[in-house]
């Protein structure tokens, strides 16, 4: 949106009545003062987007006048206003923080096209600070959907490691939320305000991962038609995100350790480095362990990635989060909704989403909500809105296990009994209270129970 409020600083009547009466008649709201005291003044008592200024004036000038207006109003924009000659004090001034400068005398038009510059660097940078806000708060620890004991060790560990510059390995299966815990740790540690760059190792071709990772000079190869900058550089004093990094090149390996070592970047075809301040966070849906002891991996690659180790939970061993996360996506898409927003997750729903294994984890769980909410026709989302697999679950659960081919009343007993104790205490992460809660057991007698089965919870 285009700003309005325009204060004119100028100890010239004239300058201040023509640009007064030119920028009224453009729609423009002007205030006009004749020194910079006034312009102060009228600061404290009047927001203004933009201050057009002469740089001469008695008792206040326009250098002095622009130093109090970053200290005390940093996002309004300033531009000074230079008689002919005084080229080299406009410049000081723009390097002291003014947006622009205008050369008296100057024409109406040229006025109106520095204005229009600045609107819309107004503009961009109040997007900017909007996005920045909006990103800092979806990835808040705090803000990141769990209650469950295992999320609160992987929360802690975040909180522990995002204010250092130490070099983080996020490891768990696919769709438990790698790139989150990514991009919270770069939000929470004072890299926030510099780039966050996302690499997939695994969706460039390999050929091409290591110009996309490094860059390269022109005619470093044949389709090299100009320079290009490298991601690590486009990182520069932020954090680099290198996902799927099981799936790196074995040659590319080799460079990315030196790159670690050095803090060094050197472009493919040139034989200059330059020197980067990168933050480096990566992740593998892979055993990059396993992979070692095959010699799929460098093992110096991956003590060297492996400073600090996280592994996300699958969705299965936090199945306590499942109601909290599906509220959540509820809350995300049901805005989006044309028509009557959904207000619950019925509980025959809530019941097969909590007895689903979810092998896609926290993405299946996202885009099987997001279907639903498209699918709903109601103010309540059904068990009918779900996808097949979800509401497919027998019963909302899976059948009790009991031996194939016996009769034994006794040990089918045992072997029920048993399947419900690991069945309450996967449901409550293990606490056990609550378990025998659910059991209708005595906490005494579900630890009898618990030590005869042999169940290590």
């Amino acid at each position: 949106m285009a700003f309005r409020n325009v204060l004119i600083v100028d100890d010239e009547e004239s300058m201040r009545h023509l640009l007064s009466v030119f920028l009224r008649d453009q729609g423009y709201a002007v205030s006009a003062v004749q020194n910079g005291e006034e312009a102060l003044r009228e600061l404290a008592a009047r927001d203004y987007d933009l201050i057009l200024s002469d740089l001469r004036m008695p008792r206040m000038g326009g250098k002095e006048l622009l130093r109090e207006v970053q200290r005390l109003y940093p996002f309004t924009l300033f531009i000074v206003m230079s008689a002919y000659g005084s080229y080299d004090t406009a410049l000081e001034a723009m390097k002291a923080g003014a947006y622009d400068y205008l050369s008296k005398p100057f024409k109406p038009d040229e006025v109106l096209l520095v204005l229009k510059k600045a609107e819309e660097r107004q503009r961009l940078a109040r997007e900017n600070r909007r996005l920045r806000t909006e990103l800092a708060e979806e990835y808040r620890a705090d803000n990141i959907v769990g209650s469950s004991a295992a999320m609160a060790e992987v929360l802690r560990q975040v909180g522990k490691v995002a204010p250092l510059k130490t070099t983080v390995l996020l490891s768990g299966e696919s769709g438990t939320g790698k790139e989150l815990i990514a991009r919270a740790l770069h939000e929470l540690s004072p890299r926030s305000a510099m780039p966050f760059v996302a690499v997939n190792c695994g969706a460039i071709p390999a050929e091409l991962v290591e110009s996309e990772l490094f860059g390269h000079v022109k005619g470093a190869f044949t389709d090299a038609s100009r320079d290009k900058k490298g991601l690590a550089v486009e990182a520069d004093g932020g954090t680099l995100f290198l996902d799927e990094i099981g799936e790196l090149p074995s040659a590319l390996q080799v460079k990315l350790l030196r790159f670690l070592e050095d803090e060094e970047v050197r472009p493919v075809g040139d034989t200059r480095a330059e020197r980067v301040d990168v933050r480096v966070v990566a992740a593998s849906a892979r055993d990059l362990a396993a992979a070692v002891k095959a010699g799929q991996f460098r093992e110096d690659l991956y003590y060297r990635l492996h400073v600090l180790g996280i592994r996300l939970p699958p969705l299965r061993e936090r199945r306590g989060d499942i109601p909290l996360l599906a509220a959540h996506f509820l809350a995300r898409y049901g805005r989006l909704r044309v028509g009557a927003p959904i207000e619950k997750i019925s509980e025959p729903a809530l019941a097969a989403l909590e007895a689903y294994r979810f092998p896609g984890n926290v993405r299946e769980l996202e885009h099987a909500i997001e279907r639903a909410v498209v699918l709903s026709e109601g103010s309540v989302l059904l068990e009918d809105d779900l996808p097949e697999a979800i509401r497919g679950v027998p019963g909302g659960a899976p059948p009790l296990a009991v031996p194939e081919g016996t009769l034994s009343i006794k040990r089918a007993t045992r072997a029920v009994e048993e399947d419900l104790i690991r069945r309450a205490l996967e449901k409550t992460q293990g606490n056990r209270t609550r378990a025998a809660e659910l059991l209708d057991l005595s906490y005494r007698a579900l630890l009898y129970k618990i030590k005869e089965y042999g169940i290590d919870n």
